[in-house]
Formats: C-alpha cells, structure tokens, sequence
C-alpha cells in the first residue's frame, strides 16, 4: 500500500520509525517532511500529506504531531480526508472499521513506541465494514460536498 507521512519536528523521531516499519511491512512511504528538528508548522505537512489522500495518489496518511490535534485539525480541513487522532490501537481498529478513515493522526507526546506501532498496524491492516457505517460516511460526504459548494 501507499502510504504518505509527515510530521512537525516533535513527531519527526516517530516519522523516521514508522517509514522504516511501514518499508518492512511491505508499504510504500511518500515522505511529505520535515527532515530536520528545526521547528515547523504542522499545517504545511498535515496539508501536503492529506492532499495526497484526496487526489488518490495514496491510500491513506499518517501524520504525527506533539499531540496529533492539530494535525487532525488541519488534515480534516482537506476534502475527502477523514483524519483520526488515535492514542490506542483499538481506536485505530474502530476509526477504521466505523468510520472508514483514511489519515491517522499520532501523539508524539503521549505515546510509547511499541503502542504507535500497533496503532499503525492496526489501522493500516484494518478495512472498513461498511453496511451500517457505510450510510453514515456518506452523510460526512454528502455534508461536506454541500460546504464546498457553498
């Protein structure tokens, strides 16, 4: 699968794991940035890798941030993106199965490295239900089409 990821400069460390687990399981990662730790702005990375999710040019995102919130903020921001900030792997499997997600948003902050990687797994491995969820997904859709046309 396609994968594209990107960070501010308190996920950077997990961003560098994360590709390299991500290429060992098989992905193929589309590193949006930073490269560095000087200090960014999550928007510009959150932006780029959700931009990416919505043209289709990847199956999904993951982003990390200090808390993921503000990745989540701004990713959600893009059309098309259903971006979930997830702190355990069974909200990963839920965001997933439920809501049909489709960027992953971490805590750099809050989580340990063995939970980030289960979280990932999780979401990475997990496919959308449909059925009930299906009709609810739609709704978001349909929602957000009808603001885009405003």
């Amino acid at each position: 699968m396609r994968i594209s990821i990107g960070a501010d400069h308190n996920g950077l460390e997990f961003k560098r794991m994360l590709k390299d687990h991500l290429t060992a399981s098989g992905h193929e990662c589309v590193d949006v940035g930073p490269d560095t730790a000087d200090s960014v702005d999550y928007p510009d990375f959150a932006f780029a890798a959700a931009e990416m999710v919505s043209r289709g040019e990847v199956a999904m995102g993951i982003l990390i941030c200090g808390s993921g919130i503000g990745m989540s903020m701004a990713a959600n921001k893009v059309v098309g993106v259903r971006a979930a900030l997830c702190l355990t792997p069974e909200a990963a499997a839920l965001t997933r199965q439920h809501n049909d997600a489709n960027v992953l948003t971490l805590a750099g902050w809050q989580s340990d490295k063995d939970d980030v990687l289960e979280i990932v797994d999780n979401f990475v491995n997990t496919e959308f239900e449909g059925g009930r969820h299906e009709r609810r997904v739609k709704k978001i859709e349909a929602y957000e089409q009808r603001k885009v046309d405003c």
